[in-house]
């Protein structure tokens, strides 16, 4: 018999915390607390086993929960808020009020969901992102250079996800899953054209495969307590052809989209863009080092490709 841990769950009806609710439920025997705002929304099975709580509730009233909190164990923060009015003080003052309301002599381990949005390729914090990041992406550089003056600190494991996918039937899909038809929609353009840049993704059932390891083995004293949720780097170059191998799209020719092409089309065509877009434009190559997935812990992977990511979407293979 597993012991009997309290694990709190933030932000358990959103894509990533569905996952990880999901695997919580059906893969341990912890005593499960879920915080949501709307219990409507969470659409995993509470009734299946016993010791799952779901506790309705939003960060801008977490107080309200000060004596529970002091009996976690194990905090796994998911919860964000994504740029309503309100975003800072959920995703800074809020976090930061609830790692404070636990008892940093129980509490054994929290997971903390960043994004790997605020960090450069050497894995170090990109000043840009604090400068010129959206409300979402500020806040989340602005609490990373917070949570080390917490007196709970050591124990806190700082996740970084890439791109997300996931979502199906049952859970709710992440806005990059939610697009993927409409790439497929233009593939007959995009398959001609040819782009420098590359990125990396995690599907959210790899994302709780990690955080479920992670729960069951906590970094030691010496080690890392950074973690970059990635599968292997990806160009957008190599995803057109993998996206155009399943679709059974054939590539005749390439045309390079160069920087300053793409330059004379947004100052022609007047389009207003956001400095963070601009920033992105420019630093196009958004990797990482030392990335983990489940098969960094010899787990297998459940989504590791660019075909595997169409499949789970629910696009047909041609």
């Amino acid at each position: 018999m597993m012991s009997q841990k309290r694990v709190l769950v933030t932000g358990a009806s959103g894509c990533i915390g569905h996952y990880i609710s999901e695997v919580l439920i059906q893969e341990t025997n912890y005593e499960l607390y879920l915080l949501v705002r709307n219990p409507s929304k969470l659409q995993v099975d509470t009734q299946t086993r016993p010791g799952i709580t779901v506790l309705q509730g939003d960060l801008q009233e977490i107080s309200a929960f000060a004596d529970l909190l002091k009996t976690i164990d194990i905090a796994v923060l998911t919860a964000t808020a994504w740029g309503a009015p309100g975003t800072y003080d959920i995703n800074v003052f809020k976090t930061l009020e609830l790692l404070e309301l636990l008892d940093p002599l129980r509490c054994e381990q929290v997971i903390y969901f960043s994004t790997a949005s605020v960090l450069d390729r050497h894995n170090q914090p990109l000043k840009e992102a604090g400068e010129l990041g959206t409300d979402y992406i500020r806040s989340k550089y602005d609490c990373l250079h917070r949570l080390p003056k917490l007196v709970i600190a050591s124990k806190i494991t700082t996740v970084f996800p890439t791109l997300v996918m996931g979502g199906d039937h049952h859970k709710p899909y992440s806005h990059l899953t939610n697009g993927i038809p409409e790439v497929t929609k233009y593939i007959n353009l995009i398959r001609f054209l040819q782009a420098d840049g590359s990125f990396h993704f995690i599907h959210g059932q790899d994302i709780a495969t990690v955080v479920k390891y992670l729960i069951d083995n906590p970094p030691k004293k010496d080690e890392s307590r950074y973690f970059v949720l990635a599968q292997a780097q990806l160009t957008a170059n190599q995803a057109v052809e993998e996206v155009c191998s399943y679709l059974g799209k054939k590539i005749y020719f390439r045309i390079p989209l160069s920087l300053s092409l793409a330059n004379l089309l947004i100052l022609v065509f007047r389009i207003q863009m956001a400095a963070w877009d601009r920033f992105c434009m420019n630093y196009r190559h958004f990797t990482y080092h030392n990335i983990i997935n489940p098969a960094s812990f010899g787990l297998p992977n459940y989504c590791a490709t660019m075909s595997e990511v169409l499949k789970t979407s629910g696009v047909e293979e041609r």
